[in-house]
This record gives structure tokens, C-alpha cells and sequence, in this order.
């Protein structure tokens, strides 16, 4: 089983129904809808998991037009796949990081297991998990905050830039 990231710009202002839209065609296609998270912007970050081999690409066109990246192989970090599954839980806010080009998978990890730690140092925020892209062009890391502010001390506890932070919408899935 691999998990695949898609991220979509609905052509209209309606993410909600895009993501019933998205589900279905995932569905269709063979995958499962893990995850759709929904930013203040109307961005969504899908995850998708497909046991058949690679995740196919999802048509733009098919979803009204939508401007669709990915899919992208990624990588679970910091949560067990059943219990994301389970509780769907939602997150506040999510962070792109784009990760340097010296890094490697193994160095990520180590550096992420070193430093998750520190995050006790934020008692406010929770980080929930992190999907790796396995090309490592980026990680999206969710967390439960009660403000960005609070987000930003957390990525700072761990020594972790933020490329682009995100509010998540209230709807999200």
C-alpha cells in the first residue's frame, strides 16, 4: 500500500463538493480517500492511499477544471496509517516546508525523531503528523494550535522553517 499526495486548486469557490468529486473519482480509480485537507484559500491537500501499484493521475477536466499536482509517493511521519484512518482526526493549520536539496529521507527522519522532543516545549500546540514527499521536494506537517503565532514558536522549539503556513478551513474534511 503507498500513500500519494494531490494538490488542487478548485476552479470554483466550491472545495467542498470538489472533494466529493475527488473522493469518488479516487474511489474509482481504485485508491482510498485518507485525508483532504482544506485551506482558508480553498487549496486542498489530498491523500490518497492505492494498493496497485503507482496512483494514477487524476483529471482536471474530470473535476471541473481544477489545476491538479501530483500524484506525489509519500511517506507517513509521526502517526500509524490505521489511526489517521480511524479518527480522520483534523488539524488547524498545516506547514510546507520545501526541504534542502542535501537532505535525504534517513538524515529527515533522524533530524525529525531528534527534534520532536522540543515540541513539549510549545504545551499549546499539538503536532498531529507529517507526509514526506519520498522525492523530499517537501513535507506538510499538521498541527492543532490555538493561533499561526503559536505554530510559529512550535517550528521554531524544533529548529524547523516554515516555507508556507496555512490555516485550515473549518469545513475540512
Amino acid at each position: 500500500m503507498s500513500l500519494y499526495l494531490y494538490e488542487i486548486a478548485p476552479a470554483s469557490a466550491d472545495a467542498n463538493q470538489l472533494l466529493k468529486e475527488v473522493d469518488a473519482l479516487i474511489q474509482r480509480l481504485g485508491g482510498d480517500l485518507i485525508e483532504a485537507q482544506v485551506t482558508a484559500a480553498r487549496r486542498i491537500f489530498a491523500v490518497a492511499e492505492f494498493s496497485a501499484g503507482e496512483a494514477p493521475n487524476l483529471d482536471a477536466a474530470a473535476l471541473g477544471g481544477a489545476e491538479v499536482t501530483g500524484p506525489h509517493q509519500v511517506r507517513l511521519v509521526g502517526a500509524a496509517l490505521e489511526d489517521v484512518k480511524a479518527a480522520r482526526p483534523a488539524a488547524g493549520y498545516l506547514v510546507e516546508w520545501d526541504l534542502p536539496a542535501e537532505l535525504d529521507m534517513d538524515s529527515y527522519l533522524a533530524r525529525k525523531k531528534a527534534n520532536a522532543p522540543r515540541y513539549a516545549d510549545v504545551p499549546e500546540v499539538s503536532f498531529l503528523r507529517t507526509y514526506v514527499r519520498e522525492d523530499m521536494d517537501k513535507c506538510l506537517c499538521f498541527y492543532d494550535a490555538p493561533d499561526e503565532a503559536a505554530v510559529r514558536r512550535a517550528r521554531d522549539a524544533v529548529s524547523t522553517p516554515i516555507d508556507r503556513l496555512h490555516r485550515l478551513d473549518e469545513d475540512r474534511r
